[in-house]
């Protein structure tokens, strides 16, 4: 299983969605860090979403950023 974090900073979602879906499918874990206060698009329940830094300081978002296998910027 593939551990894998999304750096969303907002805009349009529907590529980062579907990219999502498709991760999700595969069996891999999928975690969402929302960057500069941007909106959470619609992901899936099992996606782990965290707000940064009101939920994640940015020591624990680069912590995560060196765990995952796969980092995606949107």
């Amino acid at each position: 299983m593939t551990a894998v974090l999304h750096l969303y900073k907002g805009g349009d979602a529907s590529l980062a969605r579907a990219a999502i879906d498709a991760q999700l499918a595969a069996g891999h874990t999928v975690t969402l860090a929302l960057l500069h206060g941007a909106e959470k698009p619609m992901v899936p329940d099992t996606v782990r979403v965290h707000r940064v830094p009101e939920e994640l300081s940015w020591e624990q978002l680069l912590e995560t950023i060196f765990a995952a296998d796969q980092v995606v910027t949107w």
